[in-house]
């Protein structure tokens, strides 16, 4: 059974936190309002997902494909269309399913479908796919249910992922380059290793003088490369592997997005791309109503950052303490002082989201001259290093032949 880690206020006020064993998370808040305390987050930490599972939710995926982001904004845009049209809820999924391309999602819009025929709210059957649909999309929707304006929901969770969405897709072309780059030169590397300095090596063996230092680092380079060329590859996938796993644990989640947003060039882009997805996120539930202190809580999980998300929680207890978002967000270090000053003023002026959305597109400009600059700024680093690595190469081969061609001459 399913382990969940809650964070709630008992009936004299009190924060408490604990862990309950339950079949689902709303199973978890009933048993939390039984007994007198009222849930403010409830989070899954221990999935029981065994081998099998795994095995056949790969096998689903590799088949049917995935839900992924562009498909979660065509489903949002057409079912803002379709209910703003007057279309009911119900012919609007089934019209979805039957005109989508994609199996994946057709299969979820069956199961939602198949929730509001059994009497389900649309947010609680949207809550039953975590996997596809977000904690923020879920509230979101629930807001506008409970507010009678589920249209307009669709609209601004279609407007927020196609920022999303662009952001992503510039931040991959940004770095296709340098990776390619990098991928071409390791393969031309082990290439040189395994069959050209080898042939070299059996030239150099016939010259009977002593070799120049960079000709013996090749060498012995390639003969290292060429005895456990397949022990090396073993090991570059099982760090791979094991990189992998490890940033799947929570400390490992936590100590890679930490360091993401210290690496040199691409570090200050993702810490900046992610402070606008707060501030959009965050304006973005304050205009639809969503307290702000639940807010703060689906927004924590909503960054796609662990270590950003646990300062948004930091700034979530300082509110429930009293203070303002100026002091907290003052406080976690994130925001420079101009963002902190609109902040301020959205606080004074009653218009933090207004506010909000500013720091949300003033990081965004940023965010996109950094990206158009970004490969005017790797280039120089990988000519460098590959210019490093012709030289090494050149006086590697070079030297022995042209120091028999020297001793030839003197003889």
């Amino acid at each position: 059974m399913p382990q969940f880690k809650y964070t709630g206020r008992n009936r004299r006020g009190e924060s408490v936190q604990g862990s309950i064993d339950a079949a689902t998370m709303d199973a978890v808040a009933s048993q939390l309002f039984n007994n007198g305390t009222t849930p403010i987050d409830i989070v899954e930490v221990n999935v029981g997902k065994d081998v099998l599972g795994g095995l056949k939710t790969f096998r689903i995926r590799f088949s049917e494909g995935h839900v992924g982001l562009v498909d979660q904004i065509f489903f949002c845009r057409q079912m803002y269309t379709l209910l703003k049209a007057g279309v009911p809820i119900l012919q609007a999924l089934r019209g979805l399913r039957e005109s989508t391309q994609n199996p994946a999602l057709a299969k979820v819009i069956g199961s939602i479908s198949e929730g509001l025929d059994a009497g389900m709210e649309l947010s609680g059957a949207l809550k039953r796919h975590p996997d596809v649909f977000s904690t923020l999309f879920v509230n979101l929707i629930q807001v506008g249910e409970n507010t009678g304006s589920l249209p307009a929901a669709f609209l601004q969770l279609s407007s927020y992922q196609e920022r999303e969405k662009d952001t992503r897709v510039r931040i991959k072309q940004a770095l296709r380059y340098p990776t390619m780059v990098m991928i071409a030169i390791t393969v031309a590397m082990f290439i040189i290793n395994l069959f050209v300095i080898p042939t070299f090596a059996k030239i150099y063996a016939g010259f009977k003088t002593e070799l120049p230092w960079a000709t013996k680092i090749l060498i012995a380079t390639s003969n290292f490369t060429v005895a456990y060329w397949h022990f090396i590859l073993i090991a570059m996938v099982l760090t791979g592997l094991g990189i992998r796993i490890y940033i799947k644990t929570s400390e490992g989640r936590y100590r890679w997005d930490q360091l993401k947003l210290k690496l040199p060039l691409v570090g200050d882009i993702i810490y900046r791309s992610t402070l606008a997805r707060f501030s959009r996120a965050l304006a973005l539930t304050l205009k639809s109503g969503v307290p702000l202190v639940q807010g703060m809580t689906i927004i924590s999980r909503a960054v796609d950052n662990d270590f950003i998300g646990e300062r948004i929680i930091q700034m979530r207890d300082g509110i429930e303490r009293g203070e303002t978002i100026t002091r907290t967000a003052a406080a976690t270090g994130l925001f420079p002082p101009l963002v902190l000053q609109m902040i301020s003023v959205g606080e004074e002026t009653g218009a933090v989201d207004d506010l909000l959305l500013e720091v949300a597109e003033f990081y965004e400009r940023e965010v996109e001259y950094d990206l158009k600059n970004l490969s005017s700024a790797i280039e120089p680093i990988l000519i460098v290093i590959i210019g490093i690595i012709v030289l090494i190469l050149a006086l590697g081969v070079f030297l022995p032949m042209w120091d028999l061609a020297r001793a030839a001459r003197g003889g």
